[in-house]
């Protein structure tokens, strides 16, 4: 079973309102465009630098 974790942060809001514009654009819901962000910039990394091994380090 796949564990989710919560993660609070804060963003000014224009910031917030500015990605809002473009969740809705793009059909997600705010969380969901946060979560496709975090995820392009992951795949960009790995691009980058290769694949990110979680397992062998400690991920909070």
């Amino acid at each position: 079973m796949k564990r989710e974790k919560h993660v609070g942060f804060r963003i000014d809001n224009e910031l917030k309102r500015k990605i809002a514009y473009i969740a809705e654009y793009e059909g997600r819901s705010l969380t969901w465009q946060m979560v496709h962000l975090m995820q392009d910039c992951v795949r960009q990394f790995e691009k980058e630098h290769g694949p990110i091994d979680t397992v062998e380090k400690r991920v909070v």
